[in-house]
């Protein structure tokens, strides 16, 4: 069969806040081919992710994503990785082109688990799907009581491992970090598994960083999240020699599989966290996971959007039994919430399961989306390069 449709939709809420929440807008891919449909999503900015899909040519390195992947044929995995050379090949200069092909390469892999009959999980070949530990995954809350009172409610909601990150932390003085710090191990009790999110809040300043260690390692936090910028391998290495007990998580900032492959060998992180949405789709996603087993790093996925986008982040490590965590988002906005009807819900140990369905397992509900969409035209020399498809 061949690829008959890519249409890319914009949704947003009515009001966008300046807070470290990506649940705010969301750019949900719909493929075709052969009369089966798939669904994937970005995570990336919707208007220029669009805008990569659609470009008029530059030069023969600098074509638009989409001129490499409609027609195509779609038969196999082995097409999905022709797709991938091709873009790489041809829009190797639209450095929002590994955005546009992380949606669109899981929209493949749901087409090909439609076809076949079959978990995606199954497609990349895994006899099971292994549970994952939920880690909830939140905002500090503005003051230490309030970070208390939402680590309290996750525990009383049965989660074994908790996640803060982004707010006011790193931004003001180690002593503030610390009662932060402090109010979340309290409110989650001691059993518990606690990670820390600095949201690469320190750029690569190593001293800013090495003077929270004291009050991580004191609340017995599991990781240290995005200490500095994805690329600032040497700080994160400097950091990592120091730390222990507390690993180092890192890797939703890389945009591709070398980016990801090089924190491995030279960040020192325990964790490599990546966002199937960003990196490439469930394809490079999966290549991450394997070499991170041959590394002795654990992979965990990078999710704080729909339930959709959390389906496809487990499938590539879904096999791997103890890389057991994954990021579960408990503070989404009605938009991400509302963009599937069905929804991956802890069972009463906490852990997610993947369903054994074809492809995903989970469709977006449109009716429930519609108020959502952002109806856009991009419009060029007089001449439309896109128009918002009919849902």
């Amino acid at each position: 069969m061949k690829i008959d449709a890519v249409d890319f939709f914009y949704f947003a809420m009515p009001t966008i806040e300046d807070i470290g929440d990506g649940s705010q807008d969301a750019l949900l891919i719909r493929v075709a081919a052969g009369g089966y449909v798939g669904w994937g999503e970005c995570e990336a900015a919707p208007l220029v992710t669009i805008a990569a899909l659609i470009c008029p040519m530059s030069h023969s390195a600098c074509k638009p994503v989409l001129a490499s992947i409609l027609g195509a044929p779609l038969d196999s995995p082995r097409d999905i990785d022709r797709i991938h050379a091709a873009v790489h090949r041809n829009s190797m200069d639209v450095l929002q082109a590994d955005h546009a092909l992380s949606g669109v390469d899981i929209a493949l892999w749901d087409v090909l688990g439609q076809r076949f009959g079959e978990p995606v999980w199954k497609l990349l070949g895994y006899e099971r799907a292994y549970p994952k530990t939920a880690y909830a995954s939140m905002l500090f809350g503005q003051t230490p009581q309030e970070t208390f009172d939402k680590a309290r409610s996750m525990r009383e909601r049965g989660f074994r491992a908790v996640k803060f990150g982004w707010g006011d932390f790193g931004t003001t003085t180690p002593q503030a970090d610390r009662d932060q710090v402090m109010a979340a191990r309290e409110g989650v009790g001691a059993d518990v598994r606690l990670c820390i999110d600095a949201g690469t809040i320190w750029a690569d300043d190593y001293m800013q960083a090495h003077a929270r260690l004291d009050a991580l390692k004191a609340a017995n936090v599991h990781w240290l999240e995005e200490p500095f910028h994805t690329g600032a391998l040497s700080a994160y290495r400097a950091l990592a020699a120091q730390s222990d007990p507390v690993l180092l998580a890192g890797g939703e900032g890389a945009h591709n599989e070398h980016m990801a492959r090089h924190m491995i060998d030279y960040g020192g992180v325990g964790y490599i966290q990546i966002d199937t949405g960003r990196i490439g789709g469930i394809t490079v996603a999966k290549r991450v996971a394997d070499y991170a087993l041959t590394r002795n790093v654990r992979f965990v996925n990078h999710t704080f959007t729909s339930h959709l986008a959390l389906s496809a982040s487990l499938q590539p490590y879904a096999g791997i039994r103890e890389h057991d965590l994954c990021e579960y988002p408990v503070e989404l906005k009605p938009l991400a919430y509302d963009l599937t009807g069905a929804h991956l819900l802890p069972d009463a140990n906490g852990d997610i399961h993947l369903p054994d369905a074809p492809g995903l397992g989970l469709t977006p509900d449109l009716t429930a989306l519609k108020p959502y969409l952002v109806e856009t035209d991009i419009t060029v020399g007089g001449k439309t390069l896109y128009k918002t498809p009919t849902l």
